[in-house]
């Protein structure tokens, strides 16, 4: 059997992945790094580029809901929101989210987690989600350019990842915006060749033992610091901050179903997915064979 194509972000949140692939010596999966975000790991499962993918719940659901068959969820992989901070140049004239109404933000990719966190932000700032305009800055390195640069005024990104920008004096902060759902699930491509459910089960049970060790207490006192710090070279203070707001599912292998209709809920009232005559049937939004809905 072919190991399991993984594709991820690298960021502090994938530390537990990151340590199983350190520990894998039987080679059961390869990681394809996607530095864009969950936009860029939709577009490889739909190249068939990679099989499974953790990434965030919102762009992943939005996507299902709006048609795409390139893959089902398959399970949990973080339990607390994502705290997206809102960012803008050095320079620029924006001092709250409430001055960027009507101006250009920037987003990685069209489905992408900054493309439906504007439509969460606009949704909470009263504004009509239909006169938001986009820019596809492609990563965060564009994104930062862009907001310099004045093409955009603003986009969202984790806060954490963005902060060193920050730090350097490079961009500001002006807000922030917590997702009102957990913010990470996994997803595979429904196809049994690409993903067989006993890979997939074998692969999510072995990656619950990790993500198990990393939120547990004796290695949230020290030694996840120690690790973060080495492989992301994050300051001590950021990554205890960070610690203190995570907290990961017991097993991967579920998924609660209030966290696809919470979910749903939130992005229709945004206008980024619209449900069917009848409604959104859950149990079409999971791959069944891999993953149990509680």
């Amino acid at each position: 059997m072919a190991p399991l194509r993984v594709g991820f972000v690298r960021e502090h949140f994938l530390t537990p992945l990151l340590q199983f692939q350190d520990a894998d010596q039987n080679k059961t999966f390869t990681l394809v790094e996607c530095p864009s975000g969950t936009g860029q790991l939709i577009t490889r499962l739909n190249k068939d580029e990679i099989d499974v993918a953790i990434a965030l719940t919102d762009p992943l659901i939005s996507g299902i809901a709006n048609g795409s068959e390139a893959y089902k969820l398959c399970g949990s992989y973080v339990q607390t929101p994502l705290n997206w901070a809102v960012i803008t140049g050095k320079d620029t004239k924006f001092q709250s989210i409430s001055d960027l109404k009507g101006t250009p933000i920037g987003i990685s990719r069209l489905g992408s987690g900054s493309q439906t966190m504007a439509y969460v932000m606009a949704l909470q700032q009263g504004w009509p989600t239909e006169d938001l305009r986009f820019q596809i800055n492609n990563d965060i390195h564009g994104l930062i350019n862009s907001v310099n640069d004045g093409s955009t005024s603003a986009f969202m990104w984790e806060w954490f990842t963005t902060k060193p920008w920050v730090d350097r004096g490079e961009a500001r902060f002006i807000g922030s915006v917590p997702t009102p759902w957990p913010s990470w699930l996994i997803a595979a491509h429904p196809s049994p060749e690409r993903a067989p459910p006993e890979a997939l089960t074998a692969f999510m049970t072995k990656l619950s033992e990790y993500v198990r060790a990393f939120d547990s207490a004796e290695n949230r006192a020290g030694p996840n610091v120690e690790v973060i710090k080495a492989k992301f070279g994050y300051p001590e203070e950021d990554i205890k901050a960070w610690l203190k707001t995570v907290a990961y599912p017991p097993s991967c292998l579920e998924i609660p179903s209030h966290v696809i209709t919470d979910t749903l809920s939130v992005l229709e009232k945004a206008g980024v997915v619209k449900a069917p005559q009848g409604g959104f049937v859950i149990g079409d939004f999971v791959h069944t064979e891999a993953v149990k809905l509680t």
